[in-house]
């Protein structure tokens, strides 16, 4: 029982240090401001697509998506589509490879990346952000993939055996 409410209890947990994870950025490195960007409850909504079940990523995507759109942002529906947009192609692109937690993880990050490149294309298409291409590439992508990628490195096998352990509880 414990174990089946763990999935969505991590979710929440997520959602809500994301937020205490953003007031450490920006920081001062070189002379440069860098961003880094917490996605973990992105990163956690791909590895439940890949090895737990599609559907119920989607669905977590739907309500985080939700969620994240009232508390964070003034736009109703950005994270709302994308959330479980990225949860169907997760889940659908684990059908063509191994599910192995490297390829996972680059799966994750691949996809983290393409979703901040979207996220910044919106914003700049509604005048939102004025930031040019290569300042965005490389003071805020960059970093947010170095500083989420060492979170999965920590905490990717923890999240594949949990979620594992879910769907052995579940097939059981």
């Amino acid at each position: 029982m414990i174990v089946r409410l763990l999935i969505p209890f991590i979710a929440l947990l997520l959602f809500f240090l994301e937020s205490n994870f953003a007031l450490f950025s920006p920081l001062e490195f070189n002379e440069r401001t860098v961003y880094l960007v917490p996605r973990f409850l992105f990163l956690y909504l791909v590895f439940i697509s890949v090895y737990y079940d599609r559907k119920r990523a989607i669905q977590y995507g739907l309500v985080f998506g939700i969620l994240f759109d009232v508390f964070y942002l003034n736009l109703i529906g950005l994270y709302t589509v994308l959330y479980p947009l990225v949860c169907i192609i997760a889940g659908s692109t684990v059908r063509y490879m191994h599910q192995h937690l490297a390829t996972t993880i680059a799966l994750a990050i691949g996809l983290m990346g393409i979703f901040e490149f979207v996220l910044y294309q919106f914003f700049y298409f509604i005048s939102y952000t004025s930031m040019p291409l290569d300042v965005f590439f490389y003071d805020r992508l960059l970093p947010t993939i170095g500083a989420n990628l060492l979170f999965l490195l920590m905490l990717g096998w923890i999240f594949k055996y949990l979620i594992s352990a879910r769907l052995l509880q579940r097939v059981e």
